[in-house]
């Protein structure tokens, strides 16, 4: 799977466009939103924290979508949220998470999302996260099981850990997803493509396919990739 390249010109341009095409694939959209928490995320918690802030507040303008976030740090400490539609307290249960040292929890992520898929639909799970401290065949094990599911999962990997690269880009596969890396460098992306994350949430496939095939570039590559 290829690293997703993009301009804030092109991917602005497909959020207007996306926000206008009009819900093909459920009238009510459900997406799972996980955060790595842990100690290594400390130096840039609090960019990251405004640009995911903008993806609440874009999922407040898209009417039909509920957000969970769901987060994990320290000593097996692993949060689950309720189902939110108001953006103001998912922004405040996000920033009021500190970091804490520990490992990853990315298993115990997946697995959340399988048994809240069987309870009642999940349109897509997007992570956020630095490295992968866990086992790969357990967690692509679980990733096989939601892409039975058809959730597809958006892996986004703040530096270049290879553990977390490998580990990220193959959930994605197996989800039918899509895995993207960022940096201080290009962290501004990162905001813009959780909020297109949403929009495929309430939107679904068949709309962002189109706009795909009409302008080409990142959004056709992403598409190709879910």
């Amino acid at each position: 799977m290829k690293q997703i390249q993009s301009t804030s010109t092109e991917v602005a341009e497909f959020l207007g466009q996306a926000a206008k095409t009009p819900v093909t694939s459920a009238p009510h959209g459900r997406l799972i939103f996980a955060l790595d928490a842990t100690a290594s995320r400390q130096p840039t918690w609090d960019r990251a924290c405004r640009l995911q802030g903008d993806m609440f507040t874009t999922a407040a303008e898209l009417r039909g979508l509920s957000l969970q976030l769901v987060w994990y740090r320290g000593y097996g400490e692993f949060q689950i949220e309720p189902w939110l539609m108001d953006s103001t307290e998912l922004k405040r249960r996000m920033t009021s998470v500190q970091c804490r040292g520990g490992l990853t929890q990315i298993g115990r992520v997946l697995e959340h999302a399988i048994r809240e898929t069987r309870r009642q639909r999940v349109n897509a799970l997007a992570l956020v996260g630095d490295c992968l401290e866990e086992p790969l065949d357990p967690l692509c094990h679980l990733a096989g099981q939601l892409g039975l599911l058809g959730v597809p999962v958006f892996m986004f990997q703040e530096g270049g850990d290879p553990d977390a690269r490998l580990g990220f880009r193959e959930i994605a596969r197996l989800t039918r997803g899509a895995y993207c890396a960022f940096d201080a460098g290009s962290a501004h992306q990162l905001g813009e493509l959780l909020r297109a994350v949403a929009i495929y949430a309430v939107g679904g496939r068949l709309a962002l396919t189109e706009f795909g095939k009409r302008h080409g570039g990142l959004i056709q590559h992403l598409t190709q990739q879910l």
